[in-house]
């Protein structure tokens, strides 16, 4: 059966970028632009009721929400650091406490600092092949940054102190900044590139703080509640109003590599883990055999004609996708809806219809299928070619569309 998809320009936003609503506080991959779920909210005429973002990375769909008025938000996420991007955006602190702790911060790391000694005294990280990433004299001044994070008692401001460190160790770091996964820079770069850890830190911290005060901190009354959770989606039944996520479009390995961007800012942060997580995610487990059923099963059939090796990589990503939908929908209550946000990937030459996939699945667990919106994908941070075969200089365009896929609990 083919679901219906309408081509609608409305959800093109051409020009717009993901700050033309809410800046973000962190770069991170693949991020939803915060005004499609505001805008489909208002179509439907969701205003209130609870939210669920079973895949919330750093938190679109909750800035959605917000936009329309909902206070009620719960998203769920495995890498950790997608959880504290997501945190630091929807939670409330005080201003006057966060520039006190600026001030407070930067006399104990300079006056730290004034003693050569003292950096000998903290103990260094546990960052696979420290220095093939960073300078000594970057590691130096990132380990004393983080030392005095760490003395800051009140969870939610050191929490916000975290995000410009996060983003200083991207940018202090060898790896090519226009990459999101882990790939050191050609070694003639390396030799200009000095970058001042401390300064990167603060301008970090001032643009941070006047995006947190003019975007976020207007929006988080007493009454908003966002709940984000460090685990994979945790089922409750019939509980939220309505589903909003823009889940991966494949896995992490071969598409968006979450883990890989996130590794050394997640392993400064101290997971023991942050080289896994790629593995963790949807898609990451192999299974035994392909798909044979439903409107994916053809699919992967012809994929595997020319690499039964992928096709098992394809089969592992769209299980995990099922599985997670059958969980999603027994937490939706009856008449709430499901939107889905996607991209279909193209592997080995063939385009995959996971917005097809999404349908079939919701209408298998007692939805009905509303609408597919198509619409042009033009504004959103991921590779827009890549190189499936590896080989020097063959790559293929990756999505050029996006659809919106939204169905009914019946």
């Amino acid at each position: 059966m083919k679901y219906q998809v309408i081509r609608n320009t409305k959800y093109d936003y051409t020009g717009q970028s993901y700050s033309s609503l809410y800046p973000n506080l962190h770069k991170y991959p693949a991020t939803m632009l915060p005004q499609i779920g505001a805008d489909i909210l208002k179509e439907l005429n969701v205003s209130d009721g609870r939210l669920l973002d079973p895949y919330c990375g750093s938190g679109s769909s909750f800035a959605s929400g917000l936009e329309q008025g909902l206070s009620e938000m719960y998203g769920f996420d495995i890498n950790p650091l997608a959880v504290l991007i997501s945190k630091v955006k929807f939670t409330k602190i005080s201003i006057n406490e966060a520039i006190e702790a600026r001030k407070v911060f930067r006399n104990n790391v300079f006056d730290f600092l004034k003693n050569e000694n003292n950096i000998a005294q903290l103990k260094r990280p546990k960052i696979t092949n420290i220095d093939f990433w960073f300078s000594k004299e970057v590691i130096d001044n990132l380990l004393v940054i983080k030392h005095f994070i760490d003395e800051i008692k009140n969870e939610n401001v050191r929490n916000f102190f975290l995000i410009p460190f996060s983003e200083t160790v991207r940018e202090c770091s060898y790896t090519r900044n226009n990459e999101f996964k882990l790939f050191r820079m050609k070694s003639e770069d390396l030799l200009n590139f000095n970058p001042d850890a401390l300064g990167i830190y603060f301008k970090k911290w001032d643009d941070m703080f006047f995006l947190y005060s003019n975007f976020y901190f207007p929006k988080l009354n007493d009454n908003v509640k966002v709940d984000v959770q460090y685990s994979k989606f945790q089922p409750k039944k019939n509980y939220f109003d309505v589903v909003l996520t823009s889940p991966p479009y494949g896995d992490s390995r071969t598409t968006v590599a979450y883990g890989q961007f996130s590794t050394l800012s997640n392993e400064w942060l101290g997971i023991d883990y942050a080289r896994k997580i790629d593995g963790m995610l949807m898609g990451g487990t192999k299974p035994k055999h392909n798909i044979n059923k439903g409107l994916i099963a053809d699919y992967i059939a012809r994929i595997s004609k020319t690499d039964s090796k992928r096709a098992l990589e394809v089969s592992a990503f769209y299980n995990d996708l099922d599985n997670s939908i059958k969980r999603v929908a027994d937490s939706i209550r009856k008449g709430g809806k499901s939107i889905y946000i996607v991209g279909n990937r193209i592997v080995k030459g063939i385009q995959l219809p996971t917005d097809q996939f999404i349908a079939e699945k919701f209408e298998e667990n007692g939805f009905h299928h509303l609408t597919t919106y198509e619409r042009a994908l033009s504004n959103k941070s991921m590779p827009s070619r890549n190189s499936p075969t590896n080989e020097a200089g063959k790559t293929v365009a990756t999505m050029l569309w996006e659809y919106i896929v939204i169905c009914e609990k019946e």
